[in-house]
């Protein structure tokens, strides 16, 4: 039945997330965070009825259906649910480290949350914004239902204007965390499935016509015009716009055809962004009814051959990836001071960028990346082995994109955006990655687009690493995960090893590394000391400085992050130990030896 309900969804059976609103701090909004009432419903009883039917398909849904929130009218009604009485988790937050009993669930669990009519202005419209609920969200408001969102880390919005009493309004959500072979993710992640209403959830009062969208970023190979598109929602047709940058002294007025306009600003004065001098501008957006203030930064980004270009200069891309979790709890990240916290780590590391691993991140992250001056590559998680073949985990796939696009594409900071990690090639993968590849280029012709993709060893010599995955070529930055020295082979291999790559274009070693348990010592061959994870750097810094078109690198990982596939006792306990931070905050040895070459780098590409 799960699997029937999901394709219904991705193929247009059920009701879907709305159009994205997207630069949601700057508009009229209250915070529904906080403790949210819940249910946690292992057999999913508050969602399908005796024969597995779902309630919310019934054109009179039961009170038996949790969100009906119903409560019984007299004594002798039989109403097996509470929200009222039944314990609260808060939001954002996941409720795997809340509370312990659900540290391993994999389920539903019913979110409810009450709140009144907010709106100042009864003419006005009200959305309900979600940062991000993982993975499949079921959105119900005063028992009617909303729509369904798939997919644990791009945000989504629906409307509510039509369904709001002026008190006593009741949001519900049926949250499934749930793995399954047809998501994206798949089944099998090398990190935790944290479930729960993960990023801050909004109520948005916004006008009768409202800004929805716009891309304000600077022309693809042109450094001095500014161009994109605004998107109007409730518009007729001549509506005026205005774009203004204070500081430059710009004004550009337009019209909308069907609420939507497109545009191009000469700026021949622009300073542009780059992570020596992160350079925002405020930028407005203006109708009649509503302005809208964004901080935008303007660079240009491309390759030529084996350099990739910021402002037209060759740069190095000294990266770490990041998971989005807070290590010190070891739970799920979700404010702006997680965010602070892995960015900060990483400027003290030396990095000029961060690759978001396997998803998008909060846009705590890149917001900060922004003002910070860190270069990102931002992730989908298409990874390892979801179902290429699949129409719908196509879609899905395709929705995830287009969602983390929208979200993010006037960040600065932003430069890949990367389809997938680890895939294995096949005929069906290739023509799914290549669809993706479509897509991004269709929504954002400005970034560059990128793969973590997988070598293999040159016959029977075991030195010489290849890189020929045919994707590659549709790539604009070719990534590689190379783990040699500890999947296969010691660290003194990867020193010694030869790497033939049969493309002209930047290649970034998106993940290497090696297990260590902080303040575990011993000897430079003993696996999960301090000394062996130290070593293995050194000996693959030393392969990097002979590795073809290399442009960057982005070791695995920050910080030692939960995962339930790592079980040794005593040294893994659930943790991934590849950080060069611990869970308790402590830098490992090879921190300090991936720094100094950071700084070597940074001299040489000044």
């Amino acid at each position: 039945m799960r699997h029937l309900l999901f394709m219904l969804l991705l193929l247009g059976g059920l009701a879907r997330s709305e159009a994205l609103l997207i630069n949601t701090g700057q508009r009229q909004s209250v915070s529904l965070n906080g403790a949210w009432a819940t249910i946690v419903d292992p057999y999913e009883t508050g969602y399908f009825n005796y024969r597995h039917e779902p309630y919310d398909q019934e054109k009179e849904p039961s009170t038996s259906a949790f969100f009906m929130n119903h409560h019984a009218r007299d004594k002798s009604e039989l109403v097996e649910y509470d929200f009222d009485k039944s314990p609260a988790l808060n939001v954002p937050g996941d409720w795997n480290t809340q509370r312990e009993s659900l540290f391993y669930y994999e389920g539903t669990v019913w979110f409810k949350r009450s709140f009144d009519d907010i709106r100042k202005d009864r003419k006005s419209r009200l959305f309900v914004y979600f940062g991000a609920v993982n993975y499949q969200a079921e959105v119900y408001l005063n028992g009617h239902k909303l729509g369904t969102h798939e997919g644990g880390f791009t945000p989504f919005n629906f409307e509510v204007t039509t369904l709001l009493r002026p008190r006593d309004n009741f949001l519900v959500l049926k949250v499934d965390n749930k793995r399954f072979a047809q998501a994206v993710p798949t089944v099998n992640t090398d990190w935790w499935n944290y479930g729960g209403i993960t990023r801050d959830v909004a109520l948005i009062e916004e006008p009768r016509t409202l800004i929805q969208d716009y891309q304000i970023q600077l022309k693809k190979n042109a450094a001095q015009t500014i161009s994109g598109f605004v998107q109007l929602d409730g518009a007729t047709d001549g509506e005026a716009v205005q774009i203004e940058i204070p500081e430059l002294g710009l004004v550009q007025p337009l019209t909308t055809q069907k609420g939507y306009a497109t545009f191009e600003i000469s700026a021949k004065n622009i300073q542009h962004w780059s992570p020596e001098v992160p350079k925002l501008y405020q930028v407005f957006v203006q109708t009649r009814y509503q302005r809208l203030r964004d901080d935008i930064g303007f660079r240009t980004i491309a390759t030529d051959g084996p350099n990739i270009l910021l402002n037209g200069k060759s740069v190095y891309l000294r990266g770490i990836s990041i998971h989005e979790e807070n290590p010190l709890r070891g739970a799920r990240a979700f404010s702006e001071a997680d965010a602070l916290q892995a960015l900060t780590w990483a400027k003290e590391l030396g990095c000029n960028y961060v690759r978001l691993a396997h998803y998008p991140h909060n846009e705590h992250m890149l917001r900060l990346a922004d003002r910070l001056g860190l270069l990102v590559w931002e992730e989908i998680p298409v990874y390892w082995t979801v179902d290429f073949a699949n129409v719908a985990t196509l879609k899905n796939a395709r929705q995830q994109l287009v969602e983390a696009i929208s979200r993010d594409r006037n960040r600065a900071a932003i430069i890949v955006w990367s389809m997938a990690n680890e895939t294995p090639p096949s005929p069906a993968r290739n023509a799914f990655l290549n669809s993706l590849m479509e897509q991004a280029r269709e929504l954002d012709s400005t970034r560059l687009l990128s793969a973590a993709l997988q070598h293999h060893a040159n016959g029977t010599d075991a030195m010489t690493q290849v890189l020929d995955d045919s994707i590659g070529a549709q790539l604009d930055i070719i990534g590689v995960n190379e783990y040699i020295g500890w999947y296969g082979g010691t660290p003194q291999d990867a020193a010694h090893s030869r790497w033939l790559v049969p493309f002209n274009k930047p290649l970034v070693v998106s993940e290497f590394g090696a297990g260590a348990v902080a303040g575990r010592h011993g000897s430079r061959d003993e696996r999960w000391t301090e000394e062996y994870q130290e070593y293995l750097y050194q000996q693959t810094l030393l392969m990097l400085e002979s590795m073809p078109n290399l442009r960057g690198v982005s070791p695995w990982i920050l910080a030692d992050f939960r995962s339930p596939k790592r079980l040794l006792p005593g040294v893994q306990d659930g943790w991934n130990r590849k950080g060069l931070i611990s869970n308790s905050g402590v830098k490992k040895k090879a921190f300090f030896t991936l720094r100094g070459f950071y700084e070597k780098k940074e001299l040489e590409y000044r």
